[in-house]
């Protein structure tokens, strides 16, 4: 039987989970709470295997519970199920120690299931949930582009559009030995080596556009 704490300011939408719970095979609510503070009280008296948490509540909100509670009770594991995906909510609920984040909007048997395999180890998330956490680390994990001048930047879009060093000078109004250091410059920023290779990368990172132009 997994032992259930239900934690919700709402007192319909809480009544709503228990019920949907409590009709569940193998699932028994132990406790309700309508704060913040009483969801870690509840839960420091009563050790359910898993708490319902709700994210926005009075007094604690349910990031600062979840972080309490995981912290305090390792046998006890925390699924959100809240109306909030902001990328914030979600991270912080995330990093707080809470194994699993559905939306209330998702099916009853969604939510059962996921209870069911947060308890059993699992980490859950509704589907759009995980596309903004992958969104997210991608984001965090892409190098930042290397801040290249203007100029080296106008000489590496000559160079993509295939011009020689002596026309990029005249097109610029620069010596060609100007042009070759901005070249220099540029592969020293890049990480490359020549100038094929400045420009690919300078294409991935978009520092140029595939057009020509300068982004």
């Amino acid at each position: 039987m997994i032992r259930v704490l239900v934690a919700d300011d709402h007192p319909i939408v809480r009544s709503g989970i228990v019920g949907l719970l409590d009709d569940a095979d193998g699932i028994d609510v132990v406790g309700e709470a309508a704060t913040g503070t009483e969801a870690v009280e509840r839960a420091r008296a009563l050790q359910p295997d898993l708490v319902l948490m709700d994210l926005r509540m009075p007094e604690l909100d349910g990031t600062e519970a979840t972080l309490v509670i995981t912290a305090e009770l390792p046998g006890t594991r925390v699924l959100v199920l809240t109306t909030y995906e902001s990328d914030d909510h979600i991270l912080g609920a995330i990093e707080a120690g809470a194994s699993g984040y559905l939306l209330k909007a998702a099916p009853s048997a969604e939510i059962i299931a996921g209870a069911r395999a947060v308890v059993a180890g699992e980490t859950v998330l509704a589907p759009s949930i995980a596309a903004t956490l992958v969104k997210r680390m991608r984001h965090r994990e892409e190098p930042a582009a290397p801040a290249l001048s203007p100029r080296e930047v106008d000489v590496l879009r000559l160079v993509a559009a295939g011009h020689s060093n002596p026309r990029i000078a005249r097109e610029l109004f620069i010596g060609e030995a100007t042009v070759k250091t901005h070249l220099l410059h540029a592969y020293d920023k890049l990480g490359v080596s020549d100038r094929t290779q400045a420009v690919l990368r300078a294409l991935d990172l978009g520092i140029i556009a595939r057009d020509g132009t300068n982004q």
